[in-house]
């Protein structure tokens, strides 16, 4: 039990910047076998987002609520999926092989195909939730930013690594593993489903499905598999889906 805390623990340093004290706890095998607990630390994540969204609707209108609940997952997770997220679409967009696409994310300069795209999902984002009453956006915050990092689980378990650097988007997916994180969003999906009319749980997962598989075609078509970077972008893909989804059904 103390060996999976310590797997567990690896999870929340890797996605956020909270204090983890592990000590001497970490092996490879243990930041490789951290994958299964993505989508829980997403649970983790999202449950701040929507403290702080709680708390600000108290005192403030729906627009600002929504973009502190946000800036609150950003500060969260230091930006690390959004990080993904623009160097993957300044590699895609910049570059006309394989190699000059991996080449251009490694580049710590941002670019404008990046600037756009971190633009327009925030964007996204915040127009979306803003469309919710404050329950959807609390229950939206939780879900999303748990299923969302399911997506980059099974990219990381179907999609071979292209990238350079290791770490857990170069690591296999265990069967217990696939399982451990399957179970999560399952439970995810149950509180939805306990939450939200059904119809507006099907529309959340349609927006989930079609952002992951938009960021996955085009990331299988350019790099022929997945970096590190792109595990953020279908992050955020999916993330954002979810809210889009929502808010069509609102």
């Amino acid at each position: 039990m103390k060996g999976e805390f310590a797997v567990f623990g690896h999870a929340v340093q890797f996605l956020t910047r909270l204090p983890v004290p592990l000590g001497d706890s970490y092996s490879p095998e243990r930041a490789a076998a951290s994958v299964r607990y993505y989508p829980l630390v997403g649970v983790l994540i999202g449950s701040l987002c929507a403290a702080v969204y709680w708390a600000a609707d108290l005192v403030l209108p729906g627009l600002p609520s929504v973009m502190l609940a946000v800036a609150a997952g950003l500060l969260v997770t230091g930006a690390l999926h959004e990080d993904g997220l623009a160097d993957t679409f300044d590699g895609i967009g910049g570059a006309r092989t394989r190699d000059q696409a991996i080449a251009i994310m490694k580049d710590s300069r941002l670019g404008t195909y990046g600037v756009l795209a971190l633009i327009l999902v925030l964007a996204l984002k915040i127009s979306a939730l803003s469309q919710l009453d404050v329950r959807t956006v609390c229950v939206a915050l939780v879900a999303a930013h748990g299923l969302s990092r399911l997506s980059s689980v099974l990219v990381i378990a179907t999609s071979r690594y292209v990238g350079s650097t290791p770490g857990p988007a170069a690591q296999e997916v265990s069967a217990p593993s696939l399982l451990v994180a399957c179970g999560t969003v399952i439970t995810v999906i149950a509180g939805l489903v306990g939450s939200l009319p059904l119809a507006m749980v099907l529309a959340a997962l349609l927006g989930l499905a079609v952002g992951h598989a938009c960021v996955v075609v085009l990331a299988q078509r350019t790099l022929g598999g997945h970096t590190g970077d792109t595990l953020g972008a279908v992050q955020q893909a999916g993330e954002t889906g979810v809210y889009l989804g929502l808010a069509a059904w609102a």
